[in-house]
């Protein structure tokens, strides 16, 4: 884990698991080996992992606390339960431990939100208790943006839950009463607030945060690898609308660059920025502690 301050503000990151089970090539059916090996050439080289010999990756929660509210943004992919992908597979990790040993207990957290509600963002919103998945935030409000809750609701109706998620971590929420729907640009407590960005999924939606010191954004599944600062028209295997996404990522970038805002993507190695270069855009690693 590592923590760095944004104001009156901290941000946590909790890893899960420290990689992806796809390679780039895979993850980004678009890409094209020769433009990432010159990129890996020069800036991007900072991001490769050499441990599995390729672009750095993760699965991973943030934890932003405020003066007012513990928030948890995304939830990862959750313990003991049954996944088509074998790395998350009846995991039995220690990423409740982990956000423990952060500070966190599961009692601490006001709100949970997430960024869209695929597989490895709401593991982590409930835990089996007694044969039963029950919310692990006991007094979390959960926030889900509504259009995102409707798709899902339906597609898991309709039998295209491939991995049962919506099934053990979203509708046992909802169950409780936990969860607060929400339109994509809500905002939640004194320092955050939701933001549409279409593409990945239908309701995908940021979160943004403000603080004294300035800002950061929370982008979930808009980018997967960080080549995609500088080549956003690569879109990943698991966009419902890869145009859609290709295009709310440039027009993220373009946003963002040279504005100081801190980018923390839910899969990159490392929170950063997006620069511009007399080559393009670039992304430049944060300090973090």
């Amino acid at each position: 884990m590592s923590t760095m301050k944004l104001g009156e503000v901290e941000i946590t990151r909790v890893v899960e698991i420290p990689r992806s089970t796809y390679p780039t090539a895979n993850m980004l059916p678009g890409s094209d080996a020769a433009v990432i090996a010159r990129h890996r050439a020069g800036w991007l080289g900072a991001f490769y992992d050499a441990s599995t010999g390729d672009l750095g990756s993760r699965i991973q929660s943030y934890v932003v606390r405020t003066p007012n509210e513990t928030v948890l943004i995304d939830a990862c992919v959750g313990n003991d339960k049954a996944r088509e992908n074998q790395l998350w597979n009846m995991r039995n990790g220690t990423w409740l431990d982990d956000l423990r040993a952060a500070g966190v207990a599961p009692e601490d957290v006001d709100y949970v939100l997430c960024t869209h509600l695929h597989v490895d963002h709401v593991g982590w919103n409930t835990r089996k208790v007694d044969g039963r998945w029950v919310p692990t935030f006991p007094r979390a409000t959960y926030v889900f943006v509504g259009d995102e809750w409707e798709f899902w609701k339906h597609e898991s109706a309709e039998g295209r839950d491939h991995d049962g998620c919506i099934d053990d971590s979203v509708i046992p929420i909802v169950e409780a009463g936990r969860a607060l729907l929400v339109d994509a640009k809500a905002a939640i407590g004194t320092h955050l607030r939701f933001e549409p960005t279409p593409g990945h999924t239908p309701g995908h939606s940021c979160v943004r945060l403000t603080t004294t010191a300035g800002e950061a954004v929370f982008s979930g599944d808009l980018m997967h690898r960080v080549v995609q600062v500088a080549e956003p028209q690569w879109s990943s295997r698991f966009c419902y609308d890869a145009p859609k996404a290709a295009r709310t990522r440039r027009e993220f970038m373009e946003r963002h660059a040279d504005s100081g805002t801190l980018v923390c993507a839910a899969h990159f190695p490392t929170p950063g920025y997006v620069v511009k270069t007399p080559e393009g855009l670039r992304f430049e690693a944060a300090a973090t502690g």
